[in-house]
């Protein structure tokens, strides 16, 4: 499975990160996302973070699940 990170500025004082499929042409249901970051260092590093998560739950036989399937009905 191959992960992007996406790092978006929205406003002069918001930041938002997602992590997608990188296969993935439609952007709308990544597997975690952060909004309203004050800075990009800011969501670059909890997307970092969140990332290595991912990774490590993935190397454990885990397959990480898209926003849409943990919320709740």
């Amino acid at each position: 499975m191959k992960l992007k990170v996406r790092v978006v500025h929205y406003r002069h004082d918001c930041w938002y990160a997602d992590i997608d499929d990188a296969d993935d042409r439609q952007p709308d249901d990544p597997f975690w996302y952060v909004d309203g970051c004050r800075t990009q260092a800011e969501a670059i590093a909890l997307a970092c973070s969140q990332l290595a998560a991912l990774d490590q739950a993935v190397a454990a036989g885990t397959l990480p699940s898209r926003i849409s399937e943990t919320v709740a009905a």
